[in-house]
């Protein structure tokens, strides 16, 4: 019986070669253009379960994209892991910013990665972190080390709101019925300094468009007698912040959770070098809600970001115009207690209500979700933190993350248990961006830290 260190050694090239010809796969769910690529990926994604050693593996149609069950029960009364994951990934835009083609993986070293890394879109978010989770049940099948059940929920719609998993736990709740969820989708402080991730952001998408004219007008002939959308949406767009960047839509904070100053203080005991955090994102100043550090602005307070914006004439050269319409995408990422659709509500009505005279305002809602905090007193975390501990040899700093996972809550709500985020990535792999990469090293340390969590798991429950 091989140890899991030895298995990764022996097994090492094959693990990164599979995890490349998955990232080579356009699993893109936001662009029509790609479903056939989408739902490819979701037949690798099954065959690699059924090739871990999973007994039951199904393609569960939904109306979008098909989610990916599999399992092993070993005995109905040991406990139950539930694993969600993706297979899906984000627009790679602006193509021109990638080193490579996204989706032809390199590895390179960096910096941060001297054992090299895997540059491809979805190589750390989430493809490469989902796929530990394959090997790792590879391992415990092959030598005997599988100490409980184990299910496997592995989606293709979580870049675009996880609208059809929601339909889908809905209708399988005694199929998905578990102790803890696990999830690799988040990330750590570094590689020597490990956390895990106990609180995560909800998040509201809206987008915005303002008409005015009923045409394009020629900005020479109307220009400065008629309302200008794209100059209107700017001011309106300018006025959701005050002079202390406080969000200014009426009863934005009501439901706030504001932190104790001892809560506060523990936060601020995790390694942070503000010149490093500009240096790495090329800023001479940071920015943000005054009163607040850095990381807190980016993790316990909510925000407002635009994503997008545009209208008019955009191309090469000249074209004095006065556009009929303008637009924008808002992103406001929450905190806990905050309800996602109470906000957008809010949003809605607020910027509705600052729309001068001369133009008119639509509010789209496109997607959104609850914050969600994991108790560090449960039996999972207990659990993790173990498992860090064995693999690291140091203890794992619990922190709350600035992003999002909104089916989290909704996991709660439905499935009645808590989850447990066990991310091997860093802030500087730049998921969502171009170059997005993973380390080789994280991903073979996601691979060795699994295991043990549902060693320890298991001995907690049954304790």
């Amino acid at each position: 019986m091989e140890s899991i260190t030895s298995y990764i050694q022996e097994h090492k090239q094959r693990f990164i070669d599979e995890l490349i010809e998955l990232l080579k796969i356009p699993s893109i769910s936001a662009d029509s253009a790609f479903a056939k690529a989408t739902t490819q990926t979701a037949t690798a994604v099954a065959d690699s379960l059924k090739a871990a050693g999973c007994d039951t593996v199904e393609i569960c149609e939904t109306p979008g994209y098909p989610i990916v069950y599999a399992d092993k029960i070993i005995d109905p009364n040991l406990p139950t892991v539930l694993v969600y994951g993706h297979y899906d990934v984000q627009p790679p835009d602006p193509l021109d910013l990638w080193d490579a083609p996204p989706f032809e993986p390199v590895v390179k070293t960096t910096d941060k990665h001297p054992d090299g890394a895997i540059f491809a879109r979805g190589a750390c978010d989430d493809k490469g972190q989902m796929y530990m989770h394959v090997k790792a049940m590879e391992y415990m099948t092959a030598n005997g080390k599988l100490p409980c059940n184990v299910k496997f929920m592995i989606e293709g719609e979580e870049e675009v709101g996880s609208v059809n998993l929601a339909w889908y736990v809905e209708r399988n709740q005694e199929k998905l019925a578990n102790d803890v969820i696990l999830i690799s989708d988040t990330g750590m402080i570094a590689n020597d300094i490990p956390s895990i991730t106990t609180g995560l952001r909800g998040l509201s998408y809206v987008e915005v468009e303002v008409t005015g004219p009923n045409r394009d007008l020629h900005s020479g002939l109307y220009g400065g007698a008629v309302a200008n959308p794209i100059n209107v949406l700017s001011k309106m767009i300018a006025s959701l912040h005050d002079e202390n960047n406080h969000i200014t839509v009426k009863g934005f904070y009501d439901k706030v959770e504001e932190l104790t100053a001892a809560e506060r203080e523990k936060m601020g005991e995790a390694p942070f070098s503000l010149e490093n955090y500009k240096k790495a994102l090329d800023i001479n100043a940071v920015y943000g809600e005054k009163g607040y550090t850095t990381n807190e602005r980016n993790s316990i307070r909510p925000t407002l970001d635009v994503n997008g914006i545009w209208g008019g004439y955009t191309g090469e050269g000249a074209k004095t115009v006065i556009a009929s319409k303008a637009y924008a995408k808002i992103s406001m990422r929450l905190v806990p207690h905050q309800d996602w659709e109470e906000i957008t509500e809010l949003f809605k009505t607020h910027f509705e209500s600052i729309a001068p005279d001369g133009v008119t305002v639509k509010v789209t809602p496109h997607h959104g979700g609850q914050g969600y905090v994991t108790p560090i007193d449960s039996i999972g975390y207990q659990a993790a933190e173990k498992a860090y501990e064995k693999t690291f040899g140091k203890t794992p700093i619990p922190q709350r993350s600035g992003g999002s996972i909104p089916i989290v809550a909704l996991f709660e709500k439905e499935l009645k248990s808590k989850t447990i985020l066990m991310g091997f990535g860093l802030d500087s792999d730049a998921i969502h961006s171009p170059n997005e990469h993973f380390g080789i090293w994280n991903y073979l340390k996601g691979i060795e830290t699994i295991p043990y969590f549902y060693e320890y798991f298991t001995a907690l429950k049954n304790a």
